[in-house]
């Protein structure tokens, strides 16, 4: 009788702890400019008009010294995809793609960041 207790709330517990799990919601918003972090996930070099940019999950970033600082995405520079999870509107009739509050058009093969 013992043994069929400690299963059941082995059972309950493990139950408890995936659905606990499942309800968890995970929001992403483009962090605070002048945000300093130590590490990049990733990132992609990109070079507009002479500055070194560092784009990594959708985040612009620029170097100060061995530390990066998230600034505003440069308008008018190019990258070749975008991050899973961006959406598509239309905005003056025109096909914008919008990811973390930064707007994008298609141009050719790349992504331009645009104001609106």
């Amino acid at each position: 009788m013992k043994n069929v207790k400690h299963i059941l709330l082995t059972v309950a517990l493990i139950c408890g702890m995936v659905f606990a799990s499942a309800q968890r919601t995970v929001v992403r918003v483009y962090p605070k400019q002048g945000t300093v972090v130590t590490t990049l996930n990733n990132p992609r070099v990109i070079v507009h008009k002479r500055t070194n940019f560092y784009f990594a999950d959708g985040v612009w970033y620029r170097a100060r010294g061995k530390r990066y600082v998230v600034c505003a995405a440069p308008v008018g520079v190019k990258v070749r995809t975008l991050p899973r999870g961006n959406t598509i509107a239309v905005v003056n009739g025109r096909k914008l793609y919008r990811y973390k509050g930064i707007w994008y058009r298609k141009s050719g093969r790349h992504f331009v960041v645009v104001n609106v």
